[in-house]
């Protein structure tokens, strides 16, 4: 028998060859953030929700259920998703100021490495206020501090829903033929307020799940609807983003992350340290990369996020990054999880301080979390607990109604109307609403003193400007 390669054989094993030999191209990135969305209110994840879109977005890559944000609040978190650093060590505690000039963010990395980048749709929150005061803008202008315009190729700074299919498929088309992209998107749902008529089929209050720090009241259960039907709202409008992909070829090679940039305006969530605060959907998509239908109880912090995609993208992280890659879990390949994720509570708001009493504005506080304990240390315990956003909706007018009647639970009293503690120790295990507060607790104080420990560490670290949990 001849052993000669006939033409064709020859030209086939040198098409071969010249594939292993040429590496693989860059993803593509597209990173897309809600807007207050808290874990688990996804179908996805087992709570009775619409979100077929996502839901099936899901089976197709990766699903954490541990991902929590490093703030409780729209720009620290997001300074953190885009900086893989902590909003304290970026010093971006303030929600009017822009993000340092010296800070090197994400898009800029991959700029470097020849991707085009941009960013869409709703504010990103990282530039200062969109319409600052004169003495403000006066300031930004003449120190030149606003710098996103020339940190990305593309820069949207505020389009309404209507025009998401208009403004990504505009930054495509402006996109250089063969050039890797990376594309931040930014949604308004389900960020209070609540449209009563959000979606056209509304889900039924007495059908949803209450959760447990929260106290079984109407207003509630209406509140909730409302915040639901906007996060199914929004699983029409993320459809629309994954369709332009698959319209233009781009969905095999192409990272996609799906994100809340912080929890749900409701008691216990945005604005605090709690769970409901911090826990973020987090859905990655990878074809032939990330297994289809897998999930993770690793813990995940916001500042994670750029790390990981630098890591995808073959890119070392930058000076300064704290946040680590988790690509190998992502790859089903063996990964050290994360003993402790961090977060820092810092001032709410682009207005002038005006309530020195309310800690739905002013309230400075910093947490560390394991897999099984969280301490949350409280530097203005004096202040009074108030939601962000959501105080004069129905439902915390319900739960002040019922403490002044007295009909609130024990538990939830002692959650919005005792007085706050310098320090709080919750058992996540066997206390997941964080309404027992174990702090001080003898049989519990090297638990107690090993997560002050490291909350030490990291605003060292961090050079937080907060005093220290201990004088060791």
């Amino acid at each position: 028998m001849s052993t000669r390669l006939t033409r064709r054989q020859l030209a086939t094993a040198t098409i071969a060859q010249a594939a292993l030999q040429t590496p693989n191209p860059p993803p593509n990135i597209l990173l897309i953030l809600s807007d207050d969305h808290s874990a688990p209110f996804l179908g996805a994840y087992g709570y009775p929700i619409k979100t077929p879109n996502l839901d099936r977005f899901g089976s197709q890559g990766m699903l954490f259920h541990r991902c929590f944000t490093a703030a409780p609040q729209c720009v620290p978190s997001r300074t953190a998703i885009l900086t893989g650093r902590s909003p304290v060590s970026a010093r971006m505690g303030r929600f009017s100021s822009p993000l340092p000039p010296d800070i090197v963010t994400l898009p800029e990395l991959l700029r470097q490495k020849g991707y085009f980048t941009g960013i869409c749709r709703r504010t990103f929150h990282l530039d200062g206020p969109g319409n600052p005061g004169p003495v403000s803008k006066g300031i930004f202008d003449r120190h030149h501090i606003r710098t996103f315009q020339n940190r990305v190729d593309f820069l949207d700074r505020n389009s309404p829903p209507t025009q998401t299919t208009a403004k990504i498929k505009e930054f495509l088309d402006k996109c250089p033929k063969g050039k890797p992209f990376f594309l931040w998107v930014n949604f308004n749902d389900p960020h209070h307020v609540w449209d009563s008529n959000a979606i056209s089929e509304p889900h039924d209050p007495a059908k949803l799940k209450v959760p447990a720090q929260l106290p079984e009241l109407p207003g509630v259960r209406e509140d909730l609807r409302r915040y639901c039907d906007e996060i199914s709202r929004m699983d029409g409008e993320f459809q629309s983003v994954l369709d332009i992909l698959d319209e233009r070829g781009l969905a095999q090679n192409t990272i996609v992350v799906f994100m809340g940039d912080n929890g749900m305006a409701f008691p216990h969530g945005k604005g605090s340290l709690y769970d409901p605060g911090l826990n973020v959907p987090l859905l990655v998509r990878w074809p032939g990369k990330i297994k289809p239908g897998a999930s993770s109880r690793d813990l995940i912090s916001g500042e994670d996020i750029t790390p990981t995609l630098l890591d995808a993208a073959g890119i070392a992280p930058a000076k300064g990054m704290s946040g680590r890659s988790f690509l190998p879990a992502l790859r089903g390949q063996s990964y050290q999880s994360r003993p402790h994720v961090f977060a820092a509570r810092l001032y709410h708001g682009n207005s002038p301080f005006s309530d020195a009493t309310k800690a739905n504005q002013f309230d400075l506080s910093r947490a560390v979390r394991t897999n099984r304990y969280k301490l949350i240390y409280n530097c203005t315990p004096k202040m009074e607990y108030w939601p962000v956003d959501s105080g004069n909706d129905p439902g915390w007018q319900q739960i002040l109604r019922a403490h002044s009647a007295g009909k609130l639970s024990p538990e939830h009293e002692r959650a919005y109307f005792g007085p706050r503690p310098v320090f709080e120790l919750y058992d996540l295990e066997k206390d997941p609403a964080e309404l027992h507060n174990l702090a001080g607790r003898a049989e519990l104080a090297s638990i107690e003193r090993d997560l002050k420990v490291a909350l030490q560490e990291k605003m060292i670290l961090d050079y937080d400007y907060l005093p220290l949990p201990t004088a060791e």
